[in-house]
């Protein structure tokens, strides 16, 4: 058996790893890379293998940046099954299409450019006809329902607890050139105890080779709950001085995560009930997919739901769908919480909320993510004084406040808490979507701490034979 790793190690973004075996090949997750322009368009183009070889594709959860160059794949010849969870298969049919737009978009306004300069015009990586082509090949499954991925090869998924229907995936292959059984356990990006919506990340019991993703495999998030503490004075605050708070977000996790939290704080008295505004079409359509599956609930949202006191349904959020509605936001001149994607800040509708409010001392720009470098969500992180927005400079004067805790990936601790639950030690451990530094870091710790064997950080495109 072969692994060979093509996105997501030494970085979080571009998840893809391949595994070899009995002449078949499975792809773990087909993400998008995210970075500097040129470099992203170029890498994401061209895959390191041909997309013509690939048997099957296993997808973890439906964030871009391990979904993302799916369509692409199917353009370039893959026609076997995408197999994830039915949540999964939902979501990627609205961010898929919706990453298209983006991409459509982008280069119109590229090839403005290039026509001034006399350059030929360049093509997006995919349209939205791609993007619909491609959804044909989805299948979802079940948690905990053994599927039949291929002769000999079966895989199951746990929940991951980090977006609604993010999974942990474990596949049983068997070797006939070895004449032995490996189980390959790939974390997908795990979540957290304790938050709302979403059900903890499951434990798996034993694994012979371990994938495992290490974003803060060097940090601590805050303890239980002082983020929601800090959200509640950043929200008092910036009333305080008549101002606005933007919040870029993911638009599938984060968005719905800090509604519930906002309406917490309302139902609580601890803040003013303020206008919410989830300007992002791709986040409202999200969260009607929250809604068509309460099954994957935790069990304290599903009592809410049975209450009917929805906290995603609340009389102060304002979802703004049309394009008329979103400029509107534009005109208000009093507190109010604005939640846009992307959550990077890299394209969007928060793009005119940025370029609307960060001149405003009263306002406050609120980052509740990891910020990749290269991106403007980065250099407002780094409270860089001027920045540029659609290519124009703008003076910072908006406070900026970061909340890590309310990242959906599990920190150090947490990470080792799950690692430490293996009954049986992984012969072989890979840890992916990190940064160097979090990846070394966990990696000694899971060496010294755990008494893990053999753990590798690869490089991009590594091969490793088993």
């Amino acid at each position: 058996m072969y692994l060979q790793f093509h996105g997501a190690v030494q970085t979080v973004t571009g998840s893809q790893h391949l595994i070899s075996l009995n002449g078949r090949q499975i792809l773990l997750d087909c993400g998008f890379y995210q970075g500097k322009r040129q470099d992203t368009y170029k890498r994401n183009l061209n895959f390191a293998f041909d997309p013509r070889d690939i048997d099957v594709l296993v997808l973890s959860h439906a964030h871009i940046d391990h979904s993302g160059n799916i369509p692409n794949l199917v353009k370039q010849g893959f026609r076997g099954d995408i197999v994830c969870t039915a949540v999964t298969r939902d979501l990627c049919n609205i961010m898929l299409r919706d990453s298209a737009k983006i991409q459509e978009s982008d280069v119109q306004f590229v090839n403005k450019k290039r026509k001034r300069q006399g350059q030929p015009p360049v093509k997006p990586l995919y349209t939205s006809q791609d993007a619909l082509n491609c959804l044909d090949n989805f299948i979802g499954i079940n948690y905990n329902r053994p599927y039949r991925l291929l002769p000999g090869m079966t895989l199951t998924f746990f929940d991951a607890g980090h977006i609604l229907g993010s999974a942990i995936v474990q596949l049983d292959l068997e070797d006939h050139q070895a004449k032995r059984h490996w189980r390959v356990v790939f974390s997908g990006d795990l979540g957290r105890k304790n938050r709302p919506i979403l059900r903890d990340p499951v434990t798996v019991p034993e694994a012979d080779v371990l994938i495992m993703e290490s974003t803060y495999g060097n940090r601590e998030h805050s303890p239980e709950y002082p983020d929601r503490d800090a959200l509640r004075e950043v929200v008092n605050r910036t009333v305080q001085r008549g101002g606005k708070i933007i919040i870029p977000a993911f638009a599938v996790g984060r968005t719905q995560e800090l509604v519930y939290y906002l309406q917490e704080l309302f139902r609580a008295g601890e803040v003013p009930r303020l206008p919410i505004y989830v300007d992002s079409p791709l986040a409202i359509n999200a969260t009607n997919i929250f809604r068509l599956h309460p099954q994957a609930y935790d069990q304290q949202m599903a009592d809410l739901i049975l209450a009917g006191d929805d906290p995603l349904s609340m009389n102060e959020i304002n979802y703004t769908y049309s394009v008329d509605a979103s400029r509107a936001i534009n005109h208000l001149d009093e507190p109010a919480v604005i939640i846009s994607a992307s959550g990077m800040a890299e394209a969007g509708r928060i793009l005119h909320h940025l370029r609307n409010n960060i001149e405003d001392p009263r306002n406050t720009i609120l980052i509740v993510g990891w910020q990749a470098p290269h991106t403007l969500g980065r250099r407002l992180v780094e409270k860089q004084p001027e920045v540029k927005i659609f290519g124009e400079p703008f003076q910072l004067r908006a406070e900026v406040v970061t909340l890590n805790g309310f990242s959906g990936h599990a920190d150090h601790s947490e990470l080792m808490d799950w690692a430490g639950a293996f009954r049986q030690k992984p012969a072989h451990t890979f840890l992916v979507h990190g940064e160097p530094e979090a990846a070394e870091y966990l990696g000694q710790a899971l060496r010294d701490k755990l008494g893990f064997a053999d753990v590798h950080v690869p490089q991009l495109h590594q091969k490793f034979d088993l």
